[in-house]
């Protein structure tokens, strides 16, 4: 199948989604859309090893995909999202210290991919997020926090009792729904390999056989050094938040959305 008819049956498989007000419904939706999407990657793999005499072998690309601008808040959790929809996809990336760019190594129809479901699962979790935190329920919530005080000439660490603040209660919930959704479609992932290898014996050697390229392609094409740190979560906690996160994470819809910009190792600028 072809990237572009690979797309177009993706895409309708959003707009179901998107139009769909059945929680159980959705969910089936999004488990088919990533089914689809490692079939897709599967045929890839079997056609790379079964035929030498393809007129335009498939090879692995490097991408570069925005995030946002430099300075704009939660670019952190946004990135996060990508890079769980990557993993889940045969996407490798590298993202620089602030956040902003990410840089995916892979297939160009698994890139595609990742890119059709961010720009939709990006929406959705701003707009879950935001109704979270109109509803205030995490105002009732308190966290530990480490405050830095001057006393004496020394510079002493105490750890306080504190409310949860909004922004505080925000990361935490899009974390959450990052890691999810991550779950999620890494579940279905496997299940899709799993049932091609019955129907279709060899296939996983086909699929190693592509992952130890794109590997190889990864390891010549990469510059990052250092690691990336967004990944490590805020020291102040929200359990309220991040129960929130999942659930909203569990039932969303995947479908496209322009409201916001689509857009490892961290990656010096």
């Amino acid at each position: 199948m072809s990237s572009e008819k690979m797309l177009s049956r993706i895409g309708g498989l959003l707009r179901k989604a998107e139009s769909t007000d059945n929680e159980h419904e959705a969910d089936a939706y999004l488990a088919a859309a990533q089914r689809l999407a490692t079939a897709a990657s599967v045929d890839l793999a079997m056609a790379r090893a079964h035929t030498e005499a393809r007129e335009r072998r498939a090879t692995p690309v490097q991408r570069l995909v925005t995030i946002g601008e430099a300075g704009r808040k939660g670019l952190r959790t946004y990135a996060q999202l990508f890079l769980a929809i990557a993993a889940a996809n045969d996407v490798q990336c590298d993202i620089t210290a602030n956040s902003t760019v990410v840089y995916a190594y892979g297939f160009a129809s698994d890139i595609d991919v990742c890119e059709a479901l961010y720009s939709s699962l990006l929406v959705q979790m701003v707009r879950a997020s935001d109704a979270y935190l109109r509803q205030g329920t995490y105002r009732s919530e308190t966290t530990v926090q480490t405050v830095i005080e001057e006393r004496g000439g020394r510079r002493v660490r105490t750890r306080v009792r504190k409310p949860v603040a909004a922004v505080t209660a925000r990361l935490n919930f899009q974390s959450a729904f990052a890691a999810r959704i991550g779950a999620r479609l890494s579940e279905a992932k496997q299940e899709t390999e799993r049932e091609a290898e019955v129907s279709t014996p060899g296939t996983a050697l086909a699929l190693r056989g592509k992952s130890l390229e794109l590997q190889d392609f990864y390891r010549r094409t990469s510059q990052a050094r250092g690691s990336w740190r967004g990944n490590r979560t805020n020291s102040a906690r929200s359990v309220d938040a991040r129960r929130a996160g999942d659930r909203a994470a569990r039932a969303a819809r995947l479908g496209t959305a322009p409201e916001l910009p689509a857009s490892p190792r961290r990656l010096e600028r």
